[in-house]
């Protein structure tokens, strides 16, 4: 079942070749459900990096609204929607995971989905020295539970959980036994691995990467099904001993529900562009991103199957 949750063809194909040097949207106000430092920031502020910098938009601002698992953003966005559509918001996986919880009562076709636009795969990261292998990792969890935290930026059961959970119970370990410490943003559950409060976090890979270059952690392993030019040196999952764990976590904008098909058609044809810059490629690069696009219709078909193959999954881990 693991497998299923692959992006899909619909989703892995890449932007047209739509590349201009001309704006093509005004201003864009990136609305951001979580704090600074995680993925869903980096992930706006990297986008508006790329299509300024790239001239395709005119200017980007970027707004932290934290709360409620994501839930306070969306609200904000649907509540206010004839005010919002300068206005795209970023999420991920969790609007899927959180829908099925009840966290909220939002659900992603309660909005205007403009396209899914990047993958990021899980990464169990610790500091250096702690634990050498996925193996070591186990093991001491296997001998006490309760000597092993595991931190992530999302709520209990949410994405960074159930990513954590997944590669542990593949790995030979009960994961319903994890201790579990939910932060605010991936940046957050970051500094509470350096300070020693938990002792493996679970996150994507782009929120690590830059920090294994500079040797302040190290990753044990990641959820993609080969290695990756980013990271070479980093084993995937299934070679660190947790066989057949495949997750790709997609990120991508969604605007507000009464925008104008055509506001939603240019905001796509932006994105489209953006792909074929040395902007966005300096970006990509620099977080280890897996790169997608899956605009308009083929976003929504993804979200729907996603829905039913992640319900499944949880079930499964006993998350729901």
């Amino acid at each position: 079942m693991l497998k299923k949750l692959t992006l899909g063809a619909a989703a892995l194909m890449t932007a047209a070749s739509v590349a201009s040097a001309d704006q093509m949207v005004d201003s864009v106000h990136f609305l951001i459900p979580g704090g600074a430092g995680g993925g869903w920031d980096g992930t706006a502020r990297g986008t508006g990096e790329a299509l300024t910098g790239a001239g395709l938009l005119g200017s980007a601002s970027f707004e932290n609204m934290s709360g409620g698992g994501g839930g306070v953003a969306i609200g904000h966005l649907i509540e206010n929607a004839d005010s919002m559509h300068d206005t795209m918001m970023v999420n991920s996986t969790p609007i899927v995971i959180r829908s099925l919880q009840g966290v909220f009562p939002y659900n992603f076709s309660d909005l205007t989905m403009i396209a899914g636009t990047i993958g990021d795969y899980g990464a169990l990261v610790v500091t250096p020295g702690s634990s050498t292998s996925l193996s070591d990792l186990v093991a001491a969890y296997s001998a006490d539970p309760s000597s092993i935290a595991m931190g992530g930026g999302s709520v209990p059961g949410g994405m960074d959980h159930l990513i954590g959970a997944m590669v542990m119970n593949a790995a030979g370990a009960d994961a319903t036994q994890i201790a579990y410490l939910p932060f605010d943003a991936g940046g957050v559950a970051l500094a509470a691995l350096l300070s020693g409060e938990i002792e493996v976090l679970s996150t994507g890979l782009g929120e690590a990467l830059a920090q294994q270059k500079a040797g302040e952690v190290d990753i044990l392993c990641i959820t993609s099904d080969a290695r990756i030019a980013d990271a070479p040196d980093v084993p995937t999952c299934s070679e660190a001993g947790a066989d057949g764990v495949y997750f790709v976590n997609w990120r991508g904008f969604f605007s507000s529900p009464s925008l104008p098909d055509e506001k939603a058609e240019a905001y796509r044809a932006m994105l489209g562009a953006m792909y074929e810059t040395p902007e966005w490629e300096a970006v990509r690069a620099r977080n280890g991103w897996v790169e997608i696009f899956n605009p308009g219709d083929d976003f929504v078909a993804f979200l729907e199957n996603q829905e039913q193959v992640i319900g499944e999954l949880m079930t499964s881990l006993g998350f729901l």
